[in-house]
């Protein structure tokens, strides 16, 4: 049988993702309807994680895995990181963050263009257990966007261990294969697969 978690996010780009990651090794069962956004100010990846998980844990009273990204930015002293999403601002669009950060690097060198993608993915049991893995994608930012594929920054970040396309430029299982997203939630399937 296997392992029932409620997914936290709400986000319907990154639901598809971590079920397309998982397969079907866990039971990904829906964040039910109608509750409130929780408030992600966590002063890291972890933080916000588990901030989620403990709230769609409290209302649902099962076990939940929750997943916080962040893009670091060699030439913005780690930024946006915990600010991913709001980078733009609060309801920042995916073409507003992407535009903000063409802008904010406009004129910056390849070689200073360096920046990673950070996940943490948190499963929470209701007896308060942890498990918590987290997958790192060096990259870069390109100058200009590329590419259909993908959501939030995708069109911009061209992965080291790739060939030179952005994520958005490759096929979802050519981006699950090496993202943060895929790495952190394989990484933590594993550590579940161990309880």
């Amino acid at each position: 049988m296997s392992l029932a978690l409620v997914l936290a996010s709400a986000n319907p780009d990154k639901v598809a993702e971590i079920a397309a990651i998982l397969g079907d090794g866990i039971d990904l069962r829906p964040r039910p309807a109608g509750l409130a956004d929780v408030v992600e100010d966590g002063d890291t990846l972890e933080a916000n994680a588990r901030l989620k998980a403990v709230a769609v844990g409290a209302a649902t009273g099962a076990a939940v895995v929750a997943d916080d990204t962040g893009l670091e930015v060699d030439a913005l002293g780690g930024a946006p990181g915990v600010h991913t999403a709001r980078f733009a601002g609060d309801d920042a669009t995916y073409a507003d963050n992407v535009a903000r950060m063409l802008v904010d690097l406009s004129g910056v060198p390849d070689a200073r263009r360096g920046a990673r993608f950070r996940t943490v993915a948190l499963a929470r049991f209701p007896d308060g257990s942890e498990v918590v893995a987290e997958g790192v994608v060096e990259g870069m930012i390109s100058p200009e966007v590329r590419g259909e594929q993908g959501f939030g920054y995708d069109p911009i970040f061209i992965p080291a261990d790739g060939d030179g396309r952005t994520f958005a430029e490759m096929s979802a299982d050519e981006k699950h294969a090496i993202s943060h997203r895929g790495r952190a939630f394989r990484a933590l399937a594993e550590e579940l697969g161990r309880r």
